[in-house]
């Protein structure tokens, strides 16, 4: 296809576009253009396996567009630390914070070399605000704070965002050490927002979906509860409607009024008291 070709052309950052990604992937359900060929196939077989996968990936960007538009408005924060925050699309977390407040300063962390690539896209914000972006790898929490703090000031409220990258975290314990490593680091009055991919809507379908993901694409999912998500929240005040599918967090509701169809993609917003 004529974008693999204008892909080839760039200066290679050091992945092979012949192994699937999952931020690759996730730009194609998207809608995206930074995808490949390999991306594309794993992504349409893992729609016919699980047909919702489509409505789960917008249903969380839905969700960060929300969450965002909370936080930098009722909630008054100016800093964001964005990590795992993959390909830029639409609504990216700082145009969605400056569309609020121009001023906001926002950091990316993420090590996909094809985002850094686009790391450009990422940094365009307004003239009153700041962005970054660094390299970092979430099992070296340590390494993004320190780097986020050239831009951040941690001694104010952040709002911290771990949105579709816990699920890439194997290990459980190591999951929840990392989180709780990260909110440590953060001054009272600071928000986390998470969502992470679990089987509780479409059981076994999501459950096999997944299975193939691991076999075809890079880096490998692990599904969690409801319940093993909400604990990633453990010592911060939840915010209402708590744990629940994407398209449930305060969902823009239609005029006809009722609840939007539940996706395999739980998630939750908490202050640190």
């Amino acid at each position: 296809m004529a974008d693999d070709a204008a892909a080839a052309a760039r200066p290679d950052p050091g992945f092979d576009t012949t192994v699937s990604h999952s931020a690759r992937i996730w730009n194609y359900w998207l809608g995206g253009k930074d995808n490949y060929a390999a991306d594309r196939e794993a992504g349409d077989k893992v729609a016919l396996m699980l047909p919702s996968i489509v409505a789960q990936a917008r249903a969380d960007r839905a969700f960060l567009g929300r969450a965002i538009r909370y936080l930098a408005g009722e909630a008054g924060i100016r800093q964001f630390l964005d990590i795992g925050t993959g390909l830029p699309t639409v609504d990216n977390t700082h145009e969605v914070a400056q569309r609020v407040a121009p001023e906001s300063r926002i950091v990316y962390a993420d090590n996909d070399p094809l985002v850094l690539v686009h790391a450009r896209a990422l940094l365009t914000c307004t003239p009153q605000g700041v962005c970054d972006y660094i390299d970092g790898d979430l099992h070296d929490p340590d390494k993004i704070l320190a780097e986020a703090a050239r831009t951040l000031d941690f001694a104010q409220p952040v709002a911290l965002m771990l949105l579709g990258i816990l699920h890439h975290i194997s290990d459980t314990g190591e999951a929840y050490a990392i989180v709780n490593r990260l909110v440590a680091a953060l001054a009272p009055g600071s928000f986390v927002a998470i969502n992470h991919s679990t089987s509780a809507v479409h059981g076994a379908a999501m459950e096999e979906a997944v299975a193939h993901w691991n076999k075809v694409g890079t880096p490998s999912m692990t599904l969690r509860s409801p319940q093993q998500i909400a604990r990633l929240f453990d010592g911060l005040d939840l915010l209402e409607p708590g744990v629940v599918s994407c398209s449930r967090w305060r969902p823009d509701l239609s005029p006809l009024g009722g609840q939007p169809a539940e996706v395999d993609e739980f998630c939750g917003v908490a202050r640190k008291p």
